[in-house]
């Protein structure tokens, strides 16, 4: 089978692939679609921690069953909860698997689904509306990494929020915030391209390179600021903003991983008495909401699938998603060819 295979840092190549073999418990899913997400990028340039050449990337894939199993029939459309737990760490003893002490996922520490053919075990698949076109279900995982956000975040049906980062995790926060009654949504980006999309979306787009995002944002709420802040750019620059942005009480939720230690204004968090949390991708439950909800936010989140490349021309993603010409938001890999 072909796959796209790290093969060492910025080193990427589509690869004949020997089909794995068939583990008890699991199905066999013949790819459609891989979206390509930001640790993979990560795993590309050679950065990323745990993930070892050679490695088929790829942890957001749409795949058709090929056999029946015990609930999934064959040519059943499925998307895979991709985290891997260990089952004993305190986190996994107290229901909080997403956040278990060596938290693995396919395409990292395992090969994953940027391929033609994967066994997966059947207890982790989930079925995809049929409403939903094959394209936005490869965004189904990346959507949970947001239902899990507003769940940590406090947000309430009204509230104004800001989301820093107009990417692919930014644009997915700024569709689920408008679906779950934010009553002003701003956006902040430099590319003009995303920015453009976010507003057809309904979103207020604001370049911090051109616009004061915090005096935009006082300006609009009596001076008080935003009541909740949605932080997906991992930017120095940004940590060291949102305290100033958001109001007294307000909410910031920490969705971006970033990747060294950035300065932030605690004496804001003090004086403010604003509330910070962090955010790990998502519990079970939480994937599987992001797969019914496909069938309601299918329109939008099509718009945000800006480009979609052949597996067998899939060597060159990484560096269209680094040239901001090419304006991607997410970059979605066709497995069938």
């Amino acid at each position: 089978m072909k796959a796209l295979v790290y093969t060492g840092p910025k080193q990427v190549k589509v690869k004949e692939m020997k089909v794995p073999e068939k583990k008890k418990g699991m199905i066999r899913l013949e790819v459609q679609y891989c979206g390509v997400c930001g640790s993979d990028i990560g795993i590309y340039m050679g950065t990323h921690p745990r993930a070892k050449a050679p490695l088929i990337l790829g942890h957001e894939f749409l795949g058709i069953a090929a056999e029946d199993g015990k609930n999934i029939k064959k040519g059943d459309r499925v998307v895979p909860y991709p985290l891997l737990s260990c089952g004993t760490c305190l986190a996994c003893r107290t229901g909080n698997q997403h956040v278990c002490n060596t938290l693995g996922l396919l395409g990292i520490d395992m090969d994953g689904g940027m391929c033609e053919t994967v066994y997966v075990d059947e207890d982790v698949l989930f079925r995809v509306p049929d409403e939903v076109s094959d394209e936005v279900a490869a965004v189904i995982e990346p959507l949970a990494v947001l239902v899990h956000g507003l769940h940590m975040s406090g947000f309430q049906t009204l509230d104004r929020a800001v989301v820093a980062g107009a990417g692919p995790i930014g644009m997915l926060c700024g569709i689920l915030l408008k679906y779950a009654g934010a009553s002003k949504i701003w956006i902040s980006d430099v590319m003009e391209k995303r920015l453009e999309i976010a507003e057809k979306l309904g979103l207020t787009p604001v370049d911090p390179a051109k616009q004061d995002l915090e005096q935009l944002v006082k300006e609009e709420t009596n001076g008080e600021g935003c009541d909740a802040f949605f932080e997906c750019s991992g930017a120095a620059s940004v940590a060291k903003q949102m305290t100033d942005v958001t109001r007294v009480r307000g909410k910031i939720c920490m969705v971006s991983v970033h990747k060294q230690p950035h300065e932030v204004n605690l004496r804001d968090l003090n004086f403010k008495e604003q509330t910070i949390v962090g955010t790990r991708v998502y519990t079970k439950e939480e994937f599987a909401q992001a797969a019914t909800l496909t069938k309601d936010l299918e329109a939008e989140l099509r718009q945000i699938v800006t480009h979609v490349v052949p597996l067998t021309e899939s060597e060159k993603v990484f560096d269209m998603i680094a040239d901001p010409e090419c304006g991607t938001i997410k970059v979605v890999v066709d497995c069938r060819s």
